[in-house]
C-alpha cells in the first residue's frame, strides 16, 4: 500500500500542483517558483524511492475497473520508473534555470502552470498501463506543449505553435483509431491483457501502422517532424523540456512499451522502421548543415539521434535494446544542456543567427565549455555518456546483421560531428561580432554546467546506469511487468 501511494503521489503531485501555481504566483512569485520546482523534483525522489523495488521484479500497481474498458491502471516496471526519473530530473533543472531566464517576461503564471502540468501527463503516460489512460496523458502534453511553444504570442510564434499541435493531434487521433483496432483484436485496451492474448492472436499490420504514425508524429521523426525546429521560437527552457525531457521522449517511450515490451514486431518492421528513422536521420543531419538558427539546428539534431533510438529499439536485441534506452538518458542530459546553453547565448546577444556570432569563448567560458562537453556527448565522442549509447545502438545492429543500415548510422553519426562543430565553432571561437556579451545568471550558468558534468560523468562511471539498464533488459526479455 505504501508504495502504490508513492506511485500516486509521482503522478498526482505535479499534475494537481500545477493548478495551484496561478494562484499561488498571485501571492508570491518566489514561492510559486520554489514550490514548482520541489513539485517535479518531489517526482524524481518518489521515482528513486521505488526504484530498488521494481528492479527486484517487486509489481507496484494500481487499477480501478470503469465501464466500457477505460481502466484507471497505473504500473511501475523497471522501464516506466527509469523514464520518470529521467524526464523528472531534467524537468527539475530546467524549472530552477528558468526562474532567472523567465523572470521579466509575462504570462509567467502560465508558464510554470504548463511546465508543471506537462511534467505531471509525463508521468502518468509512463506508468499508464491502459490505453485509453495513456493517451488522455498524451493529448494533455499536445495542450500544454502548444501553449508553452506560442509563450510569446507574436504572430508568427502562435502560427508555429498551432502547427505543432495540428501535426501532434492528427498523429495522435490516428494513433487512436489504432488503439481501437487493436482493441476489436484484442477484446482490451489493458496492456497485461493484450499482451497475453496476442500470444495465440498476432495483431494486423494496419493496426501497428496507426499507432507507429501517432508515435512518429510525437518524435518528430520524418515526414511528421517539421513541427520541432519551428517550435525553436519558444523560450529556451520550453525548448530544451520539448526535445531533452519530455516531449519527443513520449514517442520512443510509447513504442517501447507498445513494441518492445508488449507487442514484439516481426523481421519486416525491424526492417522498415529502421530505414525510416535512418532517412529521418540523415535528412535532418543535412538541414543542420545549412541552417544558421542556433535553436534550429540543435532541434534538427534531436530528429536525427531521436533516429537512433528508434533504431536501438527496433532492433530488439539486447545490445541494441540497452543502447536505445541509454541514448534516452545520455542524449536528454546533453541535449537540454545545449538548449539551455543556446538561451543564455540568445538572450546575452538578442540574436540566434550564428552568422552574426562569434568569439563568445572570450566572454563566456562557462557556457562554451559547458556547449563543447554537450556537443561531445551528442557527437559520441569517449570517454562521454553518449558515446557508449551510440556505440550500443550500432553495435547491436551489426549483431543483428543489418550491416547497410548500420553503416547508414554511422555516416549520420559522421554528419553529427560536422554540424555541431560548425555551430561550436562560428558561435564561440573567432573574433566578437557585434557588443559584447556576458554569461548568463549564477543559476543559468549552474544548470548548464551541471548538464555538461553529468554528460560527462555519465560516460566515466557508465557501470552504473548500464546496471540500471541491463536489469530492465532482463526484465523485458522475461516478460516480467
Amino acid at each position: 500500500m505504501e508504495k502504490q501511494l508513492i506511485l500516486i503521489l509521482i503522478v498526482f503531485l505535479p499534475v494537481i500542483g500545477a493548478f495551484t501555481l496561478p494562484v499561488i504566483g498571485r501571492i508570491s512569485e518566489t514561492v510559486r517558483n520554489r514550490l514548482s520546482f520541489l513539485v517535479v523534483a518531489s517526482s524524481f525522489v518518489l521515482s528513486c524511492v521505488i526504484l530498488p523495488s521494481v528492479l527486484r521484479n517487486q509489481t507496484i500497481g494500481i487499477s480501478k475497473i470503469l465501464p466500457l474498458g477505460f481502466n484507471f491502471v497505473l504500473t511501475a516496471d523497471g522501464l516506466a520508473v527509469f523514464m520518470a526519473m529521467v524526464s523528472s530530473f531534467i524537468s527539475a533543472a530546467i524549472i530552477l534555470y528558468s526562474f532567472t531566464y523567465i523572470s521579466h517576461y509575462e504570462n509567467r503564471n502560465e508558464y510554470y502552470f504548463m511546465v508543471v502540468l506537462f511534467l505531471g501527463a509525463m508521468m502518468g503516460l509512463v506508468f499508464s498501463g491502459n490505453l485509453i489512460l495513456l493517451f488522455v496523458f498524451w493529448e494533455i502534453t499536445s495542450i500544454t506543449s502548444w501553449r508553452l511553444i506560442g509563450f510569446f504570442r507574436e504572430k508568427q510564434h502562435v502560427i508555429r505553435a498551432d502547427k505543432a499541435f495540428l501535426v501532434t493531434v492528427f498523429g495522435a487521433l490516428v494513433m487512436l483509431l489504432g488503439f481501437i483496432k487493436l482493441y476489436q483484436e484484442t477484446g482490451s485496451f489493458d496492456l497485461f491483457t493484450i499482451k497475453e492474448v496476442i500470444k495465440t492472436h498476432p495483431i494486423s499490420n494496419l493496426t501497428i501502422a496507426l499507432i507507429l504514425t501517432g508515435i512518429f508524429s510525437k518524435s518528430a521523426t520524418l515526414p511528421l517532424h517539421t513541427w520541432l525546429p519551428d517550435a525553436g521560437v519558444a523560450p529556451s527552457p520550453v525548448t530544451a523540456l520539448l526535445h531533452a525531457a519530455v516531449l519527443v521522449k513520449i514517442g520512443v517511450y510509447v513504442f517501447a512499451r507498445l513494441f518492445v515490451v508488449t507487442i514484439p514486431l516481426d523481421m519486416s518492421w525491424q526492417i522498415l522502421i529502421p530505414v525510416i528513422a535512418g532517412t529521418s536521420a540523415l535528412v535532418s543531419a543535412g538541414a543542420a548543415l545549412i541552417d544558421t538558427d542556433l535553436k534550429r539546428i540543435i532541434a534538427y539534431s534531436t530528429v536525427s539521434q531521436i533516429g537512433f533510438i528508434f533504431l536501438g529499439l527496433a532492433i530488439s536485441n539486447e545490445t541494441a535494446i540497452a543502447g536505445g534506452l541509454l541514448y534516452i538518458l545520455m542524449h536528454g542530459l546533453a541535449k537540454a544542456g545545449l538548449f539551455l546553453c543556446a538561451g543564455i547565448v540568445e538572450q546575452n546577444t538578442r540574436t540566434k543567427d550564428i552568422t552574426r556570432l562569434g568569439g563568445l569563448f572570450k566572454t563566456m567560458p562557462i557556457t562554451a565549455v559547458s556547449f563543447l562537453f554537450c556537443t561531445f556527448s551528442v557527437m559520441g565522442i569517449p570517454p562521454f555518456g553518449g558515446f557508449f549509447s551510440k556505440y550500443m545502438v550500432i553495435a547491436g545492429t551489426f549483431q543483428a546483421g543489418h550491416i547497410i543500415i548500420a553503416v547508414t548510422f554511422l555516416f549520420g553519426a559522421m554528419m553529427t560531428i560536422l554540424y555541431l562543430f560548425r555551430a561550436f565553432d562560428m558561435v564561440f571561437l573567432g573574433e566578437i561580432k557585434g557588443p559584447p556579451a556576458k554569461e548568463g545568471s549564477t543559476t543559468m550558468v549552474l544548470c548548464v554546467a551541471c548538464f555538461a558534468l553529468l554528460s560527462l560523468l555519465g560516460g566515466i562511471f557508465i557501470n552504473y546506469p548500464n546496471r540500471m539498464i541491463q536489469t530492465i533488459i532482463n526484465q523485458i526479455m522475461s516478460g516480467i511487468r
